[in-house]
């Protein structure tokens, strides 16, 4: 099941001589990360590189900031996707000691940055959700709100006309066992609508 962070969480690695700061944090999309990027340069001026690898469904990024092709950027990507998370930035501010890690030195140093932050970082399980919409007749309103406690929906909309309208949304794993429930109970008589109530 995929994970997001809930908060974002940090590290920071010296290897020789150059320290790398790592922040792994939730974040929707290419836009916010970019702005976020922006903001880490502007606070490290003295930075010699700021790298970064954002997981976000099709707006997924990795970029290395002046570090050899490959060596920064998609490393910090991979830590991500085998951590199977989406909606998460991770980014390492560089600063240069004076002595180079050569290609190997360098994935490995951007893959330590990233999986020592995701080691103090809180992980939540992304829940999809999925929205519904019914109408019942008064008499099997009652029915309808403790189907919906039990199940653990979030009520939206009630409305009360010739029959009573809910709109709700719960996890979409329990969406057809609920309707099924929800039918055999009303015998029938709970409609489901598309659109609005």
């Amino acid at each position: 099941m995929p994970q997001t962070l809930a908060a974002p969480a940090h590290s920071e690695l010296l290897i020789k001589k150059s320290r790398f700061i790592g922040c792994v944090q939730p974040m929707t999309d290419r836009a916010s990360a970019q702005r976020t990027v922006a903001a880490l340069k502007s606070a490290h001026p003295g930075a010699a590189h700021v790298c970064w690898a954002l997981l976000a469904g099709g707006q997924s990024a990795a970029v290395d900031d002046g570090e050899p092709s490959g060596t920064a950027g998609r490393p910090m990507l991979d830590v991500l996707r085998h951590q199977d998370l989406e909606g998460v930035l991770a980014t390492v501010v560089r600063y240069y000691g004076g002595v180079k890690l050569g290609a190997g030195g360098l994935v490995r140093a951007y893959t330590d940055s990233v999986a020592q932050a995701l080691l103090g970082a809180d992980k939540v399980a992304i829940v999809r959700l999925r929205e519904l919409r019914c109408r019942v007749p008064y008499a099997l309103e009652g029915l309808l709100r403790r189907e919906l406690e039990q199940a653990g929906a979030s009520l939206l909309d009630v409305s009360h006309a010739d029959e009573v309208g809910f709109a709700f949304s719960l996890a979409e794993s329990l969406a057809t066992d609920l309707m099924s429930r929800l039918d055999e109970a009303g015998s029938g008589r709970v409609i489901w609508l598309q659109g609005r109530l």
